[in-house]
């Protein structure tokens, strides 16, 4: 088949558009190459993807419409997978233009290229954080979110609305799945195992908010992939649940659903397991809770295993053994 995926010099988007080359796809990657961290991880992920002859990297911001429509045009992709977005809860803090831009305007547009040149399936990334101030645990993709506590989470439950109602008003196909703190190689430097990874291997002390009282569902990145894989198919249809746990739209072509382990892990457990990759011992500098972030995440993912028949497996220990095992060989520590 032939993907559009957006933010494929991204830590998901380019393990993703990985997956999807091996096996035997033909991927159109966009990506504006954003600042907010290292570009040369950037670069590096797309020129790993490069290496197939079946993907095609652009450089294009969302949020230029005409040239993204004119992508949809020669593209005629099958399926549409949109990653592209400003992430970071603290950034959002300094720098909240960016998010309603590459987050809400960008997402808009990408809705109105879908509109223009449908696709069979349009998958649309968002995030736990849109669970906000919700308290209920486990998350389940039907509770209430009117909570949001960060201009991140915001601008994601925006994106969700924008599909939904495009959605509704254009019957296009659309699947929105909220990531659990993900993690795993080639992940993003601004990360909590990046930072701690790269501290402790180099003698540094590492910041623990809220003293270490958080709790955090991780979901392994290649679990997260294989999730996303499996709802391709899913397309949603309008009157056809698979349960009473549905979140299907009564009256859109329009499904959400969580991934995430369903296993929450305190973030002190966390640490203890890069320490354990590491063979060292962390230097901790305990710090108050920040403004914005939440105490706790847990994925209810039923609804991914009614839909799939998966769910997100992946253990902490061996998934952060992975990630200090690729740290080490990509930056030579």
């Amino acid at each position: 088949m032939k993907f559009l995926v957006t933010g494929t010099a991204g830590f998901i988007g380019f393990h993703l558009a990985h997956r999807l080359l091996a096996e035997g796809h033909a991927v159109t990657g966009i990506d504006a190459m954003v600042p907010y961290y290292d570009l040369r991880l950037k670069e590096a992920r797309h020129a790993r993807l490069a290496e197939s002859a079946a993907f095609r990297p652009l450089t294009l911001d969302l949020a230029d419409a005409a040239r993204l429509g004119a992508v949809m045009r020669e593209e005629a992709p099958d399926i549409v997978i949109h990653l592209a977005a400003q992430a970071g809860v603290r950034y959002a803090m300094e720098h909240p233009e960016s998010y309603i831009h590459n987050n809400v305007v960008a997402s808009y547009a990408l809705a109105e290229a879908c509109r223009h040149h449908p696709v069979q399936h349009l998958l649309v990334a968002s995030t736990s954080s849109a669970y906000g101030a919700n308290t209920s645990m486990p998350f389940r993709e039907t509770d209430a979110v009117a909570t949001p506590l960060n201009i991140y989470a915001a601008t994601k439950l925006a994106t969700e609305n924008i599909a939904h109602s495009y959605a509704h008003l254009w019957k296009q196909p659309t699947t929105a799945f909220r990531f659990f703190t993900v993690y795993g190689p080639w992940g993003r430097p601004d990360m909590a195992l990046f930072k701690f990874t790269d501290a402790i291997l180099r003698g540094r002390p590492i910041d623990v908010y809220n003293h270490g009282l958080m709790e955090r569902d991780f979901t392994y990145v290649e679990d997260l992939v294989e999730a996303i894989i499996r709802l391709v198919p899913c397309r949603p249809e309008i009157g056809k649940p698979v349960g009473s746990g549905d979140s299907l739209s009564p009256v859109a072509p329009y499904r959400l659903v969580n991934i995430g382990n369903a296993n929450p892990v305190r973030l002190l457990e966390f640490i203890a397991a890069i320490e354990q990759a590491t063979s060292r011992r962390a230097e901790r500098n305990m710090m108050d809770m920040q403004p914005g972030e939440v105490l706790k995440t847990w994925a209810d993912s039923s609804l991914l295993q009614a839909l799939t028949g998966y769910r997100p497996t992946t253990d902490v220990a061996t998934g952060v053994a992975a990630f200090v095992a690729w740290f080490r060989e990509y930056y030579g520590v």
